[in-house]
């Protein structure tokens, strides 16, 4: 049996996530569908792409994800049908598909749409799709390949020959904060010298952990998470609190505090030199 994943920011406040598994049952009611999470962060594309990414990174072959994260970015003309190793994404043609994907899809498949008005249409039409999907039909009978399509950029950090610069992406559960860049970039710019990881004046790491539990309680640590990011953590504290650290997009927002003396940062730096420098 196919797995299909489901990602929305549509929240679980009403009835709109119900009504639309709903729409989806109706056309094949023995599928089964994985919620994956339905809090999105409203119009954030960095923080959808780092979840979306994450699963379709870490699901087996052949998986369908369905992804509802800002519908009406413009007027809805056509679904997109996405394949990237061995995946399926549907999703709307708002960008994140490119971000995804690193702007490398294997092929995108447009279907053209133009009853779609509210939420729960788009669930049908998704529905309807992935039925077509499920059963064999050829993509080339359903739609058409690789329309003009909205293209976004993941947010990417910058660097030189001895530094790198990334931007907070994420600030789980356990308020750990998640930066965007990943163990393959690091050890790239890195050409195995000794590094400096700076987040707040006065406050940094010289050491990449393997996990979490690996500092003493209340001490910080910085290691590689299950998705290849760089994430920075207060062992049974929290980090993002005591350290004044906001998400990249929340800094530019209207209401990020702005308070003299209590600056809040979105950006991480790491420096990289030769032992003798140290």
């Amino acid at each position: 049996m196919s797995i299909i994943t489901l990602t929305t920011d549509l929240g679980q406040n009403d009835y709109t996530v119900a009504v639309g598994k709903g729409k989806l049952l109706s056309v094949n009611p023995g599928i089964q569908i994985i919620d994956v999470t339905h809090q999105l962060a409203a119009f954030n594309y960095n923080v959808a792409n780092y979840i979306c990414r994450s699963i379709v990174n870490n699901f087996p072959a052949n998986s369908y994800h369905l992804i509802l994260f800002d519908l009406f970015d413009k007027k809805p003309e056509q679904l997109l049908v996405v394949q990237h190793q061995q995946q399926y994404i549907i999703c709307a043609d708002n960008g994140l598909h490119t971000m995804i994907t690193d702007n490398a899809p294997e092929i995108v498949w447009g279907i053209p749409i133009n009853s779609v008005f509210n939420v729960i249409d788009y669930f049908a039409v998704m529905g309807k799709t992935l039925q077509l999907l499920l059963q064999g039909v050829a993509m080339s009978s359903i739609g058409i390949p690789n329309p003009p399509c909205t293209i976004k950029n993941p947010l990417q950090p910058s660097w030189g020959n001895d530094y790198i610069i990334g931007q907070i992406i994420y600030i789980d559960r356990f308020d750990n904060v998640i930066v965007n860049i990943t163990q393959k970039q690091f050890e790239e710019q890195r050409k195995n010298r000794n590094f400096k990881i700076s987040f707040k004046r006065n406050e940094h790491i010289t050491h990449i952990s393997n996990y979490y539990g690996e500092v003493p309680v209340n001490e910080k640590v910085a290691y590689f998470n299950s998705a290849g990011y760089l994430e920075i953590a207060i062992n049974k504290a929290m980090a993002s609190q005591l350290f004044g650290l906001l998400r990249f997009s929340d800094e530019l927002s209207p209401d990020a505090p702005t308070a003299t003396g209590n600056r809040f940062f979105s950006n991480v730096r790491v420096e990289f030199f030769s032992s003798e420098a140290n």
